[in-house]
């Protein structure tokens, strides 16, 4: 903290005095009446101060201001000398916005670009240990068909090497009785030869001449067959013909899937504070410095909405938006022209169960089921939160940061519960620092500019106000005996604005908790006021029971 004396950490940043700044001291900066309209902004949305930079022609000035035809920095002693009529910007400004947008752009690499891209990494790691897998796999079963063909082709090998040892054999058969054929043959002519030679050295004419007659007769040479022996004919194949037969390894015809990037609008940012959302903050500031609370109160206009028979809660949504709840658990969606857009059934009474978001969706409470649904704008019901043991009564979505402010009650217990955006729970409001219960009914929830979370609580007839930690700042009574809070809401000025629905007022109090007056009244047709919302032109908007008009009114000039 930049205050003398304070030795806490800072959290906040005065951009007109650049000055950092803790809570307590952000919010007695904001109760001075020198400061309290001065722009204080979470630290890391401070707007930096101006370096000095001498100015090169006049070394005893700095530049502090930028000429918008040359785009030159230049003091005003060259402002007036060297620039004539040229338009000038301040300098700080300037300097103010490209900073944003350098921010802006740091935010998106840390909170989108870093993670999306470290995100695609580690799918690519993954993918690359799935496709080693794969791979792996390819090979054991190319592997596997490679066996099963080796050993088909050793069992036909075996059988064809079998068959033809069954050929040979019986072939060698057939060649040897032609052999002992042979054998026998020749053996027989040598005796017939020895016969001869027999006949031929005898001396008896006799015998000679009778057994030439009868037996000289040579029997004729044995006919016998070659073996046809078996032809083996190779198979006809090609690497083809095997490429075939063991499967072949192809790549699909499919067209890669392109990694999924997310879309950067669906990634939370803690900080988007760009150069149009500065200027808006400006424009409010302005607003600020020129807006005060009126005198009187002027009625604007009335609407019937339908589809409901009185209106207990308003939520604004985005262009001109609105949904309405009546104690009928009816909830309705109306346009500008007070069109119906949406009915649906809830078990929500006369609580304020229902809020819009940041990004435009509505979000209601459940106490049956314990739950927070969300209804996004394409009109689909989800399930955003589980409550546990506790029924969600009141909800409210903050305009700060986008965090979810739930009132809740289980048995004799009541508690505020803050959840970021996404649904975490980041803490719980439920005692002072005495340890007394703050809350007994937490009818309905709002949040002020300041931070501090403004809750109506119907059976301890008062609206009470805890800062952004939880430590209790004031309660508020009401100026009667009958004091019933309702609906609550706040406007750009820190205003807190309550209905009484017994007392039959709307009540405005300064963010300290200060009475400022009955806004309205039995007189200005107060008959039972329920609910209250401030429009994008700073109209107040109030719903009462008993009847489903909503009336517009101008209290602020």
């Amino acid at each position: 903290c930049g205050t003398e004396d304070c030795e806490k950490n800072c959290q906040f940043y005065c951009n007109p005095c650049h000055r950092q700044m803790c809570e307590q001291c952000r919010d007695e900066h904001q109760k001075s009446p020198d400061t309290k309209n001065h722009e204080v902004v979470p630290y890391q949305q401070r707007q930096r101060p101006l370096p000095e930079v001498k100015c090169q022609t006049h070394v005893n000035r700095y530049v502090d201001m930028l000429c918008e035809q040359c785009q030159v920095a230049v003091c005003s002693k060259c402002a007036m000398k060297d620039h004539g009529r040229h338009i000038f910007i301040d300098l700080e400004t300037v300097y103010a916005e490209k900073c944003a947008i350098c921010l802006n752009e740091i935010n998106k690499i840390e909170e989108y670009f870093l993670p999306t891209s470290q995100d695609l990494l580690k799918s690519t790691k993954t993918d690359s240990t799935e496709i080693k897998k794969i791979m792996e796999s390819i090979r054991t079963s190319m592997r596997a068909e490679a066996e099963s063909l080796k050993s088909m082709v050793d069992a036909v090998t075996s059988d064809n090497i079998k068959q033809v040892n069954e050929q040979e054999k019986s072939l060698l058969q057939l060649l040897n009785s032609q052999d002992k054929k042979y054998n026998d043959y020749i053996s027989y002519l040598n005796e017939l030869v020895k016969k001869c030679h027999g006949y031929l050295s005898s001396k008896d004419l006799q015998i000679l001449m009778s057994e030439i007659t009868k037996s000289l007769k040579i029997d004729p040479i044995p006919e016998t067959t070659r073996p046809v022996p078996p032809v083996f004919t190779a198979g006809q194949y090609s690497k083809e013909d095997v490429t075939k037969l063991l499967g072949r390894v192809t790549v699909p015809d499919t067209k890669p899937e392109i990694r999924e990037i997310k879309p950067m609008e669906t990634v939370s940012t803690q900080l988007k504070y760009t150069e149009k959302q500065r200027k808006r903050d400006r424009e409010k500031s302005d607003m600020k410095q020129t807006l005060c609370l009126s005198s009187s109160v002027t009625k604007v206009r009335e609407y019937k909405v339908p589809g409901v028979y009185n209106v207990c809660h308003i939520s604004l949504g985005k262009s001109g938006i609105l949904w309405v709840s009546d104690n009928g658990g009816n909830l309705v969606k109306t346009d500008l022209q007070w069109n119906q857009l949406q009915k649906i059934q809830t078990n929500g009474r006369f609580e304020g169960y229902h809020t819009v978001t940041q990004d435009g969706d509505l979000i209601f409470t459940d106490k049956e089921n314990k739950v927070i649904n969300r209804i996004t704008v394409d009109n689909t019901i989800t399930e955003f939160i589980k409550t546990g043991d506790w029924e969600p009564i009141s909800i409210h979505s903050s305009h700060i940061n986008g965090d979810i402010l739930v009132g809740m009650i289980k048995d004799k217990e009541a508690k505020v519960t803050r959840y970021n955006k996404t649904g975490k729970e980041i803490q719980n409001i439920q005692r002072d620092t005495k340890g007394q219960k703050m809350y007994k009914y937490p009818h309905h929830i709002t949040e002020n500019i300041n931070g501090d979370i403004c809750k109506s609580d119907l059976n301890k007839y008062a609206v009470v106000v805890v800062n952004k930690s939880g430590q209790h700042r004031f309660s508020y009574t009401g100026q009667g005996s009958q004091f019933y809070p309702f609906g609550i809401c706040t406007d750009l000025l820190g205003h807190i604005i309550v209905c009484n629905g017994i007392g039959r007022t709307v009540d405005i109090l300064d963010q300290d908790g200060q009475f400022l007056s009955l806004l309205l009244t039995e007189q200005q047709g107060m008959i039972g006021p329920r609910s209250l919302c401030v429009d994008d032109e700073n109209n107040l908007l109030v719903g009462q029971y008993g009847t489903n008009t909503v009336t517009v009114y101008m209290y602020l000039q």
